[in-house]
């Protein structure tokens, strides 16, 4: 699975670049969603590769993303225990949809900052980032 997180706004944006954006549902800054590793999402994500950043995301940041910022549908936390049955469901189903959370997880800005919004990776915060986007998260939870 591949983690995106929105960095950038949509100010002065494409129109074509926004309808993508709704389409993975990352309406806003620091929004996270799992899309799962096939050549239609990685289509997109380099698309909108000048907004997002993503990577693969390992198997015990799926569980502290769950644990931490995976809300329910009527926006309530996810106790230990049901946040660990939500994430293996996840890992085996490589979907959000149909697992009882919302498919964006709201994360804050991260810790020490991105180094740039408007470079590509390892000099600013766009792009493809591979395994180091599992560091980011654990930042902006």
């Amino acid at each position: 699975m591949l983690a995106v997180v929105r960095v950038r706004g949509s100010v002065k944006t494409d129109k074509k670049i926004i309808d993508t954006l709704e389409i993975l549902r990352i309406n806003r800054v620091n929004h996270c969603v799992l899309v799962p590793d096939t050549k239609d999402s990685k289509g997109m994500l380099k698309k909108a590769t000048n907004w997002i950043t993503w990577g693969k995301i390992e198997d015990d940041t799926i569980e502290k993303l769950v644990l931490k910022r995976g809300r329910t549908g009527n926006n309530k936390r996810l106790d230990e225990k049901t946040a660990k049955e939500t994430a293996k469901k996840i890992l085996k189903n490589q979907s959000v949809n149909g697992v009882g959370i919302k498919p964006v997880f709201r994360l804050s800005p991260p810790s020490k900052g991105h180094k740039s919004i408007k470079l590509h990776y390892p000099r600013g915060a766009l792009g493809n980032r591979k395994e180091k986007i599992n560091d980011l998260i654990k930042r902006m939870i």
